[in-house]
């Protein structure tokens, strides 16, 4: 498979590499001289790739500081881990001129993007996602975010990667259900974006059965519309809301299950929540394709066993929520229809609590 660039076209534009097999010094040589770097993954990834890319990195001229390996799971995007990380680049001597290679999934992404965005007042950053979540989100758009108890990724920044290094290789040991954690993203851009990414949903069950040419396709999909949106808007002041759609009840559902509930699952019932209300609003009865859809991809369409008040407590603590917004009022991204998002829709505590209520029981 050839190697495809695809740019993210911010004020600093940073690429997006996608290939099969990629060496990812020579992937970011262009962009970056060798210099100082730590890896950072955790205990998952770390066993199966941080010798390789330390490996690759070392030929090309890199200084590889060390290995910065945190436990595998979203617990891993809290204070402690992050305090703990930047302690050990402190230690390793990685200085203002350094690099940080955060090879692993989203938390992963998450965790090291605010360390490089952080450290030093900031140093570079190279994505290497793993997961295909990673691939097709979190990785693209320079979002960073740690959780505390009180929510998921009330504490966070933006940051420029220099490069994203996104190797379908490393997919192929993935378990199914994390494959389908990915394609929970993927649905969602198809349905935001219409047109032929959404055909190519068509896809989804090919890609779950490990067809990857379909996987291909749909990571392509996914990177490019998201770099558009990005690209429209990079801190999120209007446009780039839509990339929230199943995310305001998602991330309700995941704080409220103390993020035991995998990011995919929760975001599944998340959309067939804002599918109905979509529905209440504009009449246009979506959530049967959204059901569909889910299923082909292996998803839950519930959240059965969540409590209803503790997601709502989780919603009213969005960092999505203007002050000026009343204190019994969410905002939600509904779609008109295929395509067609409409984001800052008022939603009352009432509504909300029936349709959470309709996930969980």
């Amino acid at each position: 498979m050839p190697v495809e660039t695809i740019e993210v076209p911010v004020s600093q534009p940073y690429p997006v590499l996608l290939g099969d097999g990629l060496d990812p010094a020579e992937a970011v040589s262009e962009r970056l001289q060798p210099g100082a770097c730590v890896i950072l993954t955790d205990s998952n990834v770390g066993p199966l790739y941080a010798d390789a890319v330390k490996s690759a990195l070392e030929e090309a001229g890199w200084r590889v500081l060390g290995v910065v390996e945190v436990p595998a799971g979203e617990a891993s995007k809290g204070i402690g881990t992050y305090s703990d990380a930047v302690g050990r680049l402190a230690r390793l001597g990685l200085g203002r001129d350094g690099t940080v290679f955060a090879l692993g999934g989203g938390v992963v992404g998450d965790l090291g993007g605010f360390v490089a965005a952080t450290f030093m007042r900031g140093v570079d950053l190279v994505v290497l996602p793993t997961s295909l979540l990673s691939m097709v989100d979190s990785a693209v758009g320079g979002k960073t975010g740690l959780d505390l108890p009180e929510g998921k990724n009330l504490v966070g920044s933006f940051v420029r990667p220099r490069a994203v290094v996104a190797d379908t290789r490393w997919l192929r040991t993935l378990p199914d259900s994390e494959v389908s954690n990915g394609l929970a993203e993927v649905v969602k851009m198809g349905l935001l974006s219409g047109g032929e990414f959404f055909d190519e949903l068509a896809f989804v069950p090919g890609a779950r059965s490990g067809d990857g040419e379909a996987l291909r396709a749909l990571i392509r999909h996914s990177i490019r519309f998201k770099a558009a949106v990005v690209g429209e808007d990079e801190r999120e002041g209007g446009r780039r809301a839509i990339l929230n759609y199943g995310h305001t009840i998602g991330h309700a559902l995941e704080a409220a299950a103390d993020f035991a509930l995998p990011h995919g699952a929760a975001i599944s019932a998340g959309m067939v929540a804002a599918s109905g209300l979509s529905s209440s609003r504009f009449a246009t009865d979506l959530t049967g394709l959204h059901e569909d859809l889910l299923r082909s991809a292996g998803l839950p369409l519930r959240s059965p066993g969540v409590d209803v008040d503790a997601a709502l407590r989780a919603m009213s603590r969005d960092k999505k929520r203007s002050v000026a917004d009343a204190s019994t009022e969410h905002r939600f991204v509904l779609l008109r229809d295929v395509g067609q998002p409409v984001y800052g829709v008022a939603v009352g505590d009432d509504e909300a609590r029936r349709a959470i209520g309709a996930l969980v029981g």
